[in-house]
């Protein structure tokens, strides 16, 4: 079978790549296992130090990295370019603080010395999406290595020129070329590497549908899965907001990668005292997004990432519509191109309210009070973050706990931070990536009990 890289922009083929078989896949699977032997014997210092190595390679390559993105999802290449800077950040936080994250704990009991050690658990697969090809692989990989563990990753089919390159950057690092490989491989065959007795345990980011197949295979090998899924993030704005500030910050928690990201802001839910103003001001705003070539500096925005998403988005608008949502503006789709778009009287039930949209559509409810406003934020069975917008900083912290979402953001947008835990609740998944809690999230939690 033929994986291809097809890009959006032009739909013109970019490159090819034919699966591994099954020998090859299984040979790579038993040298990952077998690196890793030597791998989690390895120094902090000497693993810090390659991360280093592949932090300066990122730097070093960032057009061309970047410009591999953009060719094949459609990203605009300033985003491309940060997309990369961010990877070469979570090498660098990692490289420097692993061997503090992972120091054995003295614990009192009634023994004469009890702890807790952290210790690697072997070869681990992270199954990757699209829509972010470097940051999430460097997200789960980082730290997945720096704790001591080989890495497998299988990406998504549409980007294995990002997933070729980021492979070659470990390996032209130091790395031993085992403790990080690429597997070639469609989704269909996921399953299988996953039964193999070299693999311990799964990382998927990656749809709802994705993460219940995989969570079903490691669940029946008994091996440790870490999901991270969709969202349907709310932006809520509550009467006391700087309106301004927060539509700012709204549009690009909105059309940042054509509104294609998991955090994104999904569902606007603006209080009714402020609503008129907000929405004016939005509005004016988005038509200033600049649509066209992702490879030029100027454009704010490019296509979508194949034609079948922007179709799936288009679908969901039309059915909203249909439900009784009023389109303000766009709302029409150019082959992979989607029109930024934005929609008032959106409500429960509605497609654009109850399921993740991955594309440029901004609909709006409007709430009654700031207790509706949370009702309406957490009526979704997703639950990965939720943005909050006021002035009164005492209030929200109150309100904090009121949100069942993994993350709160207040007057920020939802972004992922190698400094602070990542990961969502309710059907977004469950583990967190980044911080203390995401190099641990693939380590043995050793107790050790001393007696005299």
């Amino acid at each position: 079978m033929i994986l291809r890289s097809v890009n959006p922009f032009t739909n013109k083929t970019v490159k090819e790549f034919e699966e591994y078989s099954d020998e090859k896949v299984n040979n790579i699977l038993i040298q990952s296992a077998g690196s890793f032997e030597d791998w989690k014997k390895t120094s902090l210092e000497v693993r810090g130090s390659l991360m280093l190595k592949v932090a300066g390679l990122l730097r070093k390559n960032t057009n061309e990295f970047a410009g591999s993105v953009t060719a094949e999802i459609g990203k605009p290449i300033k985003e491309s370019r940060a997309e990369v800077e961010k990877c070469a950040w979570v090498c660098e936080y990692y490289a420097k603080y692993a061997e503090q994250f992972l120091a054995f704990e003295n614990i009192r009991t009634d023994a004469h010395k009890s702890c807790i050690y952290y210790e690697p658990l072997g070869s681990i697969l992270g199954i990757m999406p699209w829509n972010f090809p470097l940051w999430q692989v460097f997200r789960f990989c980082v730290p997945t290595l720096m704790a001591g563990n080989t890495v497998l990753l299988k990406h998504a089919s549409n980007v294995q020129i990002c997933a070729e390159n980021i492979e070659k950057t470990f390996e032209n690092a130091g790395f031993p070329a085992p403790v990080f490989r690429n597997l070639v491989i469609g989704s269909d065959r996921v399953g299988n590497v996953i039964k193999h007795e070299s693999v311990k345990a799964v990382s998927l980011t990656g749809s709802e549908e994705a993460g219940r197949k995989v969570a079903a295979s490691a669940g029946m090998e008994i091996k440790k899965s870490l999901l991270e899924l969709g969202g349907s993030n709310a932006f809520v704005v509550l009467e006391d907001a700087d309106i301004k500030k927060a539509v700012q910050i709204g549009i690009t928690a909105r059309f940042q990668n054509a509104g294609q990201s998991c955090i994104a802001a999904k569902r606007f839910i603006v209080h009714e005292k402020v609503s008129d103003k907000f929405l004016a001001l939005f509005l004016e705003e988005m038509k200033k997004i600049k649509t066209g070539d992702p490879s030029k500096d100027e454009t704010d925005m490019g296509p979508l990432a194949s034609i079948k998403q922007a179709e799936k988005v288009e679908e969901q608008l039309r059915k909203s519509v249909e439900m009784g949502a009023e389109l303000i503006i766009g709302g029409t789709r150019d082959k992979a191109f989607f029109q930024p778009s934005m929609l008032t009287h959106v409500s429960p039930g509605m497609p654009l309210f109850d399921e993740e949209v991955f594309g440029p559509v901004a609909p709006f409810t409007i709430a009654e009070s700031t207790q509706e406003a949370i009702a309406l934020s957490n009526a979704t069975e997703f639950g990965l973050g939720v943005s909050l917008f006021t002035s009164d900083l005492k209030k929200a912290a109150e309100l904090v706990h009121e949100f069942a979402d993994g993350a709160v953001f207040i007057n920020a947008l939802v972004k992922s931070d190698p400094r602070l835990p990542f990961g969502g609740t309710k059907r977004s998944g469950y583990g967190r990536e980044l911080a203390i809690q995401g190099i641990r999230e693939f380590a043995n939690v050793k107790t050790v009990y001393f007696n005299k």
